[in-house]
């Protein structure tokens, strides 16, 4: 007489977990696949589709149910809350979200690293629509990873590159070209670049070469990192005037690292602009401020912020692959920190 399997154990059906596992993406990912997001490439969706066949999964109608609402919130990454380059950013980015009914959550990586919080993992867990990167972040690993399973955007950076992943900056090349070329119609001849991070500070750095090489000047005369704050400006900006051939002139990766510069020529006895100019990139709130009256690149930050929003909103109501890259264009806001060298003497 057979057996019975009355009281043998029921064989456990396959979940979500497991069809990541075997595709070797995330459970994000699967669940794409499963309510036929759009933003899938082809051969990740496959893959997928090759593991559900593979363990004969079948999704529960209450989950997929689920799966299929959305939660109306977009994750924005920032590199760091003090910087007011933001604030313009931010305001184009935040009116264009709520118009298609979004509602962004911030969240600060630079923060968030000191206290041992991984900014991308917590706001994907907090079930975002989307992600905007706002600024270069060291989070890139994360951020690939997210843009797996929801639509990701960079704003005001190119770091990571990603297929499928949307770009909108200012046009970095063309705004340092301006800069540069402002100090050199000045009458300056000794001209020095306080460097940035990322793609985006070898574009400056290849602007600023190209004007200087342009008007037969040595673009190598000087060469220090200025990084992205006031006080890495300012100790950069140290390191140039200890020496006996100091420069006339500055173009700071950014305004930060600009009023650094400012504050390293003020504890120099040097005065601004005779003894040396400053010119700052992003215009700010800051170089808006009469007494420091930084001339400053303008890289249309409202613009990118609208941009970006639009960019997401378009990936999340309709099937987009490629990646799209939109430059905005840049201006010169000449102020009181630029003057012909020696105008004191």
């Amino acid at each position: 007489m057979p057996e019975s399997d009355a009281g043998a154990r029921p064989v456990r059906q396959p979940t979500i977990r497991d069809v990541a596992e075997r595709a070797g993406v995330s459970k994000s990912l699967v669940s794409l696949v499963l309510r036929d997001a759009p933003h899938v490439s082809d051969s990740r969706r496959r893959v997928v589709l090759e593991a559900i066949a593979e363990l004969g999964y079948r999704p529960n109608a209450h989950a997929r149910g689920l799966s299929r609402t959305r939660s109306g919130t977009v994750g924005v990454l920032l590199h760091d809350l003090r910087n007011p380059w933001f604030v313009e950013l931010l305001e184009g980015l935040s009116a264009t979200l709520h118009t298609a009914g979004l509602s962004p959550l911030l969240a600060d990586s630079y923060t968030d690293r000191r206290i041992g919080r991984r900014s991308v993992e917590a706001l994907v867990h907090q079930g975002i629509d989307g992600l905007v990167v706002v600024g270069t972040t060291p989070e890139s690993e994360a951020i690939q990873a997210a843009a797996e399973s929801i639509p990701v955007v960079l704003a005001g950076t190119r770091d990571p590159n990603l297929p499928g992943v949307d770009i909108v900056v200012d046009d970095d090349d063309a705004g340092a070209r301006s800069a540069t070329r402002h100090l050199i119609e000045l009458g300056h001849r000794h001209i020095a670049h306080l460097r940035g991070p990322g793609e985006i500070g070898t574009l400056r750095l290849a602007g600023f070469r190209a004007a200087m090489a342009e008007a037969g000047l040595d673009p190598d005369e000087y060469s220090e990192n200025g990084g992205m704050s006031e006080e890495s400006g300012y100790a950069a900006t140290r390191r140039l005037l200890a020496g006996g051939n100091r420069p006339t002139g500055i173009f700071a990766f950014n305004d930060l690292a600009a009023i650094g510069a400012l504050s390293a020529a003020a504890d120099q006895g040097l005065s601004v602009p005779a003894d040396l100019s400053v010119v700052g990139y992003d215009n700010t709130y800051l170089a808006r401020i009469r007494h420091i009256s930084l001339t400053s690149v303008d890289n249309g930050n409202l613009a990118v912020g609208v941009q970006a929003g639009k960019y997401l909103i378009e990936r999340l109501e309709a099937s987009v692959q490629r990646q799209r890259i939109h430059l905005v264009p840049t201006s010169l806001e000449v102020r009181g920190s630029t003057a012909p060298p020696g105008t004191a003497r």
